[in-house]
């Protein structure tokens, strides 16, 4: 058990009182690091004791108080700076009256960034982004020099923040929750200035010296309500930029395309649509890469393992970002030739009997199903549902009908998922419904009903489109639930 003269000293944040808000991965890792460089640190979430057995143990011995199944506002009496994890709606009471009183909010993402000596990759986008940051972290390790990947993927990185170099890279998944907190708070200087607190926040915005937006398209607006406030958190990203930093866009996407006319970053493009004076484009099956006026083949789409053109967008992406940090043609095209799916993401469980199983559980909106059915030529037998997300489903229903010849449905989205079904069912002139439409309730339930309905050379496919949090914590947990079903079949 660690005692506190124990603490690593590597940073000084005594006199600095934080208040941590939600015990997840991040909050966790983000109050046992505060905590070890001497912050006064009180820690809250709304579940009880109960539920919160593994963060209280990665905590156990630490100076940090709990508050625990409540977020009362007497909290922020006696604090300085409030870090707010990501699944926390910026919403909650206590989160509002800390910036009615203009106490700085910040966060694991925001502090990490702002300590980090190494140069900072930071991709968002509202699909892809696992994928995109998993190929730069490959190809700048493959180039050589030593990379970091994290944020919304993997271990939250504050924990490693004095093992990392300044020669160093970063690259770093960031979901729009964790941007919400990157702008400015210009309204807390004065309170700021002079106190410790300068140690752990700084009230100016931040982006990334490499900035991607890969798509930005409907998703979270459960939390973000609307299009424009969602399309505002993933515009931190390169909102704050200098001369000197680079921004790599989707030229394809409209609102991507937008953001571009207004960045004072360096700007590379990337598209599957038309050629770009620099960044990656597809010409024919080729993926070209075009910097300093001259342009270079890194392979072709049938050399690609990763299916779909989604993941071609993806590649292309990498391909801009890394050759934008230093990778080689000769890297690029190793990884793009070699990389294969990510796990939960399009990713081939098994074979059995004659029939192709992929956990797809990544996919926590329709427009993600969408891609995955687009990803297939054979007969597919699609297993959706989950959590809804307020999100359109009448698109990925009616490729649906065109594509699968099961909808196997499944957890608390199911009734929405169905009803965009008969919605967009197609008439008997344009040849009939080819879907077969089954209700199952769990995952469990729809994977014995899918062993028994797929034919030899079909596809079945996870895909939900939903949230998995009706049933599970994450996509993850979904997704290893999934594997181990048809990993059992018999």
């Amino acid at each position: 058990m660690m005692m506190q003269d124990e603490l690593e000293t590597g940073y000084d944040f005594s006199g600095v009182r934080a208040l941590v808000v939600g015990l997840a991965r991040e909050g966790t890792s983000l109050a046992r690091f505060l905590a070890e460089h001497h912050a006064q640190v009180v820690a809250t979430d709304v579940k009880p004791v109960e539920a919160l057995t593994d963060s209280l143990a990665a905590l156990d011995g630490l100076p940090i108080t709990f508050a625990l199944g409540g977020h009362p506002l007497g909290l922020l009496d006696k604090i300085d700076i409030v870090f707010v994890s990501p699944g926390v709606p910026l919403e909650i009471p206590l989160v509002e009256e800390a910036h009615r009183r203009h106490i700085p909010l910040s966060s694991e993402t925001r502090l990490f960034a702002r300590l980090c000596p190494a140069l900072v990759v930071g991709i968002t986008g509202s699909s892809g982004k696992t994928t995109t940051t998993t190929l730069v972290g490959r190809m700048l390790q493959e180039a050589g020099r030593p990379t970091w990947v994290g944020g919304n993927i993997g271990q939250p990185l504050i924990g490693s923040l004095e093992e990392i170099k300044p020669a160093e890279v970063v690259v770093l998944e960031l979901s729009s929750f964790q941007l919400d907190l990157f702008g400015p708070q210009p309204e807390v200087e004065s309170r700021v200035a002079g106190h410790p607190v300068e140690t752990v926040f700084d009230p100016s915005g931040w982006s990334p010296e490499i900035s991607a937006i890969l798509n930005i398209t409907p998703n979270h607006l459960d939390r973000h309500v609307t299009m424009e406030a969602y399309a505002a958190a993933k515009a931190n990203v390169l909102a704050y930029g200098q001369p000197g930093d680079i921004a790599v866009l989707n030229r394809d996407d409209p609102l991507t395309r937008e953001l571009g006319q207004h960045v004072r970053q360096e700007l590379l493009w990337f598209s599957l649509e038309g050629e770009v004076d620099r960044g990656a484009y597809l010409r024919g099956d080729q993926l070209v890469l075009r910097l300093s006026d001259r342009e270079k083949v890194v392979c072709r789409t049938g050399e690609l393992k990763l299916l779909g053109k989604h993941n071609v967008a993806n590649m292309l992406a990498a391909c801009a970002i890394s050759a934008a940090a230093g990778a080689t043609v000769e890297v690029l095209r190793d990884v793009a030739t070699s990389f294969s799916a990510v796990k939960h993401r399009l990713e081939h469980v098994r074979e059995w009997h004659g029939v192709q199983w992929y956990n797809d559980s990544i996919a926590t909106a329709p427009e993600r199903t969408t891609a995955a059915l687009n990803a297939f030529r054979a007969p597919i037998v699609l297993l959706a549902g989950g959590r809804d997300k307020k999100l359109p489903w009448d698109e990925m229903a009616a490729l649906t009908w065109r594509r699968a010849k099961h909808a196997i449905l499944f957890g608390e989205a199911a009734g929405h998922i169905k009803e965009a079904l008969e919605r967009t069912a197609p008439a008997a002139g344009e040849g009939g419904a080819k879907t077969t439409i089954h209700d199952a309730g769990t995952l469990e339930q729809a994977v014995d009903l899918a062993a028994k309905v797929a034919q030899r050379g079909d596809v079945v496919l996870l895909s939900p489109g939903g949230t998995s949090f009706d049933a599970y914590q994450d996509y993850e947990e979904r997704g290893e639930h999934f594997r181990q079903l048809v990993e059992a079949l018999e």
